[in-house]
């Protein structure tokens, strides 16, 4: 046991110990099926902000575009599922029966070729990942090799992502425009819309979450998390010691564009659709303060953080519809004054420094000494005085 404990504490995994027992125990064990749900599209928010804990807080490195990649990791899987669902047979009252409803109604008389690969579960499995981080590369090496960088890269970044989106919802007829990817009912024939396989696909989501936080937490500790850190407080001085700034950059970008598009194809999953509403600006914002409120130095904290929010969005709208806006708008501003370094931040600065002291506390307190066993009499006889010792003698 005290081996593990100081396993525990040489590695920092203590916090990812809890996360894992509360999202993989307790929240199954103590809500139905319809707030389990709920919880498993939250926490595919949480790998966005994951990834925003490594570019924002270790990199340095403010996106404002990470939903262009969650979306687009979820058309990915939302495109495997649609050709799923568009057999012949389900389609035949179709104009054109095979090809997505949306296609046929914007008058499409067969699939496009680029389309064709996404009747492969496998290729759809590897373009999840591999298109958002192609894109990424793209983006970041452009921009990072001429030293572009904090503000003006965060602008552009905004500026990819409402690009997509009006690209998106401009070409109807191929990505089924404003009202995106609907009408997803199965994987490989599984119907992923029953009571039993929304459990399986939480605890997925919940493992892939957990094992995605384990793979961040090993760079970290890596020296290229050190890099990392340096290149973010001190970026000439890593530059003139020989490395290469600019493609450490473009690493952690593509890392979590990567980390994004995981938790859009798992949205997908669990929701049953994907649309342009969450590829824009508004939305890509929104994960930044997911991340902010967590902290964004903690893995942790971010995911606490998406679950905080998102919980808090959902309480506001049902409790005060009308109002629910703007104390949403109270809650990230409350938040953030009062918490600057997030719910982490919290932890360090106040119930960190508590435990310590309660701790040494009872190191310092004395131990309580036990009483003294009561002497017992002595069994031998009392010494004579010494005339009665003379007359016996």
């Amino acid at each position: 046991m005290d081996a593990f404990k100081n396993w525990v504490a040489r590695t920092g995994m203590g916090g990812v110990l809890i996360l894992a027992l509360v999202i993989m125990v307790v929240f199954p064990l103590t809500m139905d099926i319809f707030r389990l749900n709920l919880v498993g599209k939250y926490l595919t928010y949480a790998f966005v902000a994951v990834g925003l804990v490594m570019l924002w807080g270790y990199g340095g490195i403010l996106s404002l575009g990470q939903g262009c990649f969650f979306g687009l990791g979820g058309y990915m899987m939302a495109m495997f599922l649609k050709l799923e669902a568009s057999d012949p047979e389900t389609t035949k009252i179709q104009s054109t029966p095979g090809i997505p409803d949306f296609m046929d109604w914007n008058q499409l008389t067969e699939l496009p070729i680029w389309w064709q690969p996404f009747h492969s579960f496998g290729f759809t499995m590897l373009a999840v990942v591999a298109v958002p981080m192609i894109l990424a590369f793209v983006i970041s090496f452009a921009m990072f090799k001429r030293r572009v960088g904090g503000v003006y890269f965060a602008i552009i970044t905004q500026a990819v992502a409402l690009i997509l989106t009006v690209l998106i919802i401009g070409q109807q007829g191929y990505t089924g425009g404003v009202n995106g990817i609907t009408d997803l009912k199965t994987l490989m024939g599984w119907d992923i819309r029953d009571d039993s396989s929304k459990y399986i696909l939480y605890f997925v989501n919940a493992a892939l979450l957990i094992g995605v936080i384990l793979l961040c937490r090993w760079i970290q500790m890596s020296k290229l998390g050190t890099l990392l850190l340096a290149m973010r407080d001190k970026e000439d001085r890593v530059r003139f010691s020989g490395y290469d700034v600019s493609m450490f950059k473009v690493f952690v970008f593509v890392l979590a564009a990567g980390i994004s598009a995981i938790g859009g194809a798992m949205f997908t999953l669990q929701v049953g659709f994907m649309s342009p509403s969450f590829v824009g600006i508004v939305p890509s914002i929104e994960m930044v303060i997911f991340a902010a409120v967590g902290g964004r130095m903690s893995l942790v904290g971010a995911v606490y953080g998406a679950l905080l929010v998102n919980a808090g969005k959902t309480y506001f709208s049902e409790s005060a519809p009308d109002l629910w806006l703007f104390l949403m708008a109270a809650l990230f501003i409350g938040v953030v004054l009062a918490f600057p370094n997030g719910l982490a931040g919290l932890y360090e600065s106040h119930v960190k420094p508590w435990l310590s002291r309660r701790k040494s506390v009872k190191a310092s307190s004395p131990a309580v000494e036990p009483s003294p066993a009561p002497s017992q009499k002595s069994t031998a006889p009392a010494p004579l005085p010494s005339g009665v010792q003379g007359q016996s003698a």
